[in-house]
This record gives C-alpha cells, structure tokens and sequence, in this order.
C-alpha cells in the first residue's frame, strides 16, 4: 500500500521539492497552499502524515495542526512542521500542539527523509 503525503506549504517550489523527495521515496502526494486548504484535504481523505509550513495566509500552519488534532485525534496523522521559524518558543508551541517533528527551511533531502524515519514513516 502507498503511503500518502499532504505537503502545506503557500511556496510552490518548497511544494515541489518537498514532492520530488517524497514520491523518491513511494509516497503519494497531495499539496495545499494554506491551512484551511489542507484541512479540507484531510477531511476528504486523511494523509499517512503532513509536512507543514508555519507562515501562509489564510490559515497558518499552527491554526491547522490545532484544527486537525482537535478533529481528528492527537496522533493521526503525523505532522512534521518545515519552517524557517527556528526559535525555541515556536518549536516548543508545534510539539505543544501536536507535531511530531520539526524541521528548518531550507531542508534538503536528507534533512527530510531522517526525520521521516524518526516519525516512523520511513
């Protein structure tokens, strides 16, 4: 069975990086450009996990992940926060809030795939 992705992200080229990396990988792949986009996305057909940007418009990334885990559970599905917000206050609020992993802009494939794998999704 293939795993799948929802990648969340307002930059299509992080999108697209982060979609070439992940299809490397077998996973299927679904974008949003915002938040409340991908919430819409995961009430359709939840993901195996979520890459997730901080900063879109719309619906921020920490709005979303607060609005997933209050509707679907504090676990399912995984959610790796990629941002270049990289101090201790906003990394501490995303695993507060229900991520289970964080990675700093610009990440590479590497970076991506080992903290995959330290979510259990590789």
């Amino acid at each position: 069975m293939t795993r799948t992705c929802l990648v969340v992200d307002d930059s299509r080229v992080v999108r697209k990086v982060a979609r070439r990396i992940l299809e490397s990988r077998g996973f299927a792949v679904s974008e949003a450009a915002n938040g409340q986009l991908a919430l819409d996305s995961c009430r359709a057909a939840l993901p195996d996990c979520v890459l997730l940007d901080w900063n879109m418009p719309v619906m921020d990334g920490i709005t979303f992940l607060k609005a997933l885990r209050a509707e679907f559970g504090p676990d399912n599905p995984p959610v790796v926060f990629c941002t270049t917000e990289n101090d201790f206050d906003h990394i501490e609020m995303a695993i507060t809030s229900g991520a289970q992993e964080y990675i700093m802009k610009p990440f590479d494939e590497d970076i991506l795939t080992g903290k995959l794998a330290q979510a259990g999704l590789l």
